[in-house]
């Protein structure tokens, strides 16, 4: 009741007026019965936009922070994320990733449409990073289909660290829905979750224009701040 009050009344009109998305492809998201929505990540407010382009309902996964906070503001993010149908994730420990696939087979079981970003974390740069293999483990042994989703917009609108979006124009591509049935047979297999991975971010790449990096998003960011940290340190002091 709280999403659709909050969907309605706040969220479309607020995302509508604010960048007045461009969608294409939206006859590609089935009316019913369980899916994957997979998009590149590039901005926080992907999943909010994916949120109210799409008919359905759709849930995300999203880190346990959001939900624990403390204080008046934390309370209300949690509130918020917990109203928009978030499902949290412990992302710590070797376990994180079992947990996160569990969690949205749950979501899969129960025909529902799961919006997952395969990167796992927004891009930092603006460009398309190695997906992480849950996606496939989800696709594979649900058996639902997996949409690819291209943002084209959303950095130039909110990159990493903007608190307030600039109004830029703003595309949401759905592309056709890819089955992978044929490896039904094959998904505990690594090579069978790579290659299903690989496939859906080429198509997600295909749809979105990016550029592609063959390396995990997080490890990338790992190296800009390092280097960012050592150029800062030898940099000549002024006074």
């Amino acid at each position: 009741m709280f999403y659709r009050l909050f969907k309605c009344v706040v969220l479309v009109p607020l995302l509508r007026w604010l960048f007045r998305p461009r969608i294409e492809g939206l006859q590609h998201v089935p009316d019913t019965g369980a899916a994957i929505i997979a998009g590149n990540h590039q901005s926080f407010c992907d999943q909010f936009l994916l949120g109210v382009t799409l008919r359905r309902r759709i849930r995300f996964l999203a880190k346990a922070e959001y939900f624990t906070g403390k204080g008046l503001r934390g309370r209300l993010a949690a509130a918020f994320f917990r109203g928009i149908g978030a499902i949290p994730v412990d992302r710590s420990g070797n376990g994180a990733g079992q947990a996160g696939v569990e969690s949205g087979l749950a979501v899969l079981d129960g025909g529902g449409l799961l919006g997952i970003f395969p990167e796992g974390t927004r891009s930092h740069d603006g460009r398309l990073y190695k997906g992480k293999v849950g996606v496939a483990a989800m696709a594979l042994r649900s058996g639902a289909p997996v949409i690819p989703c291209a943002m084209i917009g959303t950095f130039e609108a909110q990159p990493a660290g903007r608190r307030v979006p600039s109004l830029v124009p703003i595309t949401l591509r759905f592309g056709k829905p890819l089955d992978f049935s044929r490896y039904a047979d094959m998904r505990d297999q690594r090579a069978a979750l790579r290659a299903v991975t690989d496939e859906i971010m080429y198509a997600i790449l295909t749809l979105s224009g990016q550029e592609y990096v063959d390396q995990y998003a997080m490890d990338a960011k790992a190296e800009a701040r390092t280097k960012a940290l050592s150029e800062r340190a030898t940099a000549p002091q002024t006074r």
